[in-house]
């Protein structure tokens, strides 16, 4: 049996002992945590296409969830943005803030959002729209602002064509008539669609902990969500921090995800759960901020146009399968998202009830 099949088999793993007061929800430790170390679905473009459509969409279905290797952005581009990101994130924090404060957009530090989540860390959130970049780059580097937009709009550019590739590749897996449905709503010149650029400085406090080395101390660096988008495409530099939530025979766990900067990882958000009625996963997930090394990492967040309505696909439902989400505009979302803390499943506002569900099938048929 090939290694990439392997991946896809149901696993039966036991909990590390050792590490179940490693991992915290908050700035104390919390004792009750679970931590499995699982391979995480890994899918090489350079693969045949068919195994890759049936993979993707298997890692979509059972993870929503996947690393991505051979994809064919090249390492210029990407290195040149993490240069970006570096050089900003070195600033003084007085030349950091004159990018900010965050409405949503701009720079922040610790406050995430509105509504009283923390984390530690610093980003930088911008609109992926060449202007808006343009305009946003002359407080961000006053030195350059033309390299510095140059260069993410090469960046955006590069990931955003994977991001629709692997779209589409969805799209075909899942056997849809339009299998641009969901890389459409990318490419529109009203797409959404934010990058974002994220710094974990070190945590050094060893106080309290019980080895002297600081293990009972970790702190959430990006505290546990979903993304509200389509698809989220993230490259870090070499440390680890990022961990998604799955199921096991155990209960949920988190599953620490090993970095490689030559590689991208892929998250299914929350709109493209609901496009699929469902059989993709929006996964959660957060990150740690508990090494003695920085953390780099920038996102790329593939969102619809505001007014786009965002329904189930007609082939995602089935009498086996029938309506779970509403229809809604990714203006109405992100409105709803914005009244949220960070870790409320917001899609289940969405939900149809028992009701609702029958109507909809009675009118199917």
């Amino acid at each position: 049996m090939s290694n990439t099949l392997k991946l896809f088999l149901p696993f039966e793993l036991k909990l590390l002992p050792s590490l179940n007061k490693m991992v915290v929800s908050s700035l104390n430790p919390v004792s009750n945590d679970k931590i499995l170390h699982p391979s995480i679905p890994v899918i090489d473009m350079s693969w045949r296409r068919d195994l890759v459509l049936n993979l993707m969409v298997r890692a979509c279905e059972e993870f929503g969830f996947f690393k991505l290797i051979n994809h064919g952005v090249p390492k210029g581009i990407i290195a040149n943005m993490e240069n970006e990101g570096k050089e900003f994130f070195s600033l003084p924090i007085d030349e950091k803030k004159k990018a900010g404060p965050p409405n949503p957009l701009g720079y922040g530090i610790r406050n995430i959002g509105r509504n009283g989540d923390t984390g530690e860390l610093e980003y930088l959130l911008l609109h992926t729209n060449p202007n808006s970049i343009s305009q946003r780059a002359r407080s961000i580097c006053k030195k350059d602002p033309s390299k510095f937009s140059g260069v993410l709009d090469e960046y955006v550019d590069a990931v955003k064509r994977l991001a629709c590739e692997i779209l589409d590749m969805l799209g075909e897996g899942l056997g849809v008539k339009d299998k641009w449905a969901f890389s459409r709503l990318l490419r529109d010149k009203d797409s959404d669609s934010l990058i974002r650029m994220n710094h974990y400085p070190p945590y050094h406090n060893t106080a309290g902990s019980k080895d002297g080395k600081g293990s009972n101390n970790c702190r959430i660096g990006f505290g546990e969500h979903s993304d509200p988008q389509i698809i989220s495409v993230l490259r870090s530099n070499d440390v680890e921090g990022l961990q998604i939530l799955s199921s096991s025979t155990n209960g949920d766990v988190w599953v620490p995800v090993v970095p490689d900067p030559s590689a991208f990882f892929v998250n299914v958000g929350d709109t493209l759960e609901a496009l699929t009625n469902g059989r993709f996963i929006s996964v959660r997930h957060r990150a740690m901020a508990n090494s003695y090394t920085s953390r780099y990492s920038m996102i790329y967040f593939g969102a619809p146009p505001l007014h786009e309505w965002i329904s189930p696909l007609p082939e995602m439902i089935t009498p086996s399968t029938p309506r779970r989400y509403k229809s809604f505009t990714w203006a109405e979302y992100k409105k709803i998202m914005y009244s949220l803390r960070l870790s409320h499943n917001r899609l289940s506002l969405f939900q149809m009830d028992d009701d609702e569900e029958r109507t909809d099938m009675i009118s199917w048929l």
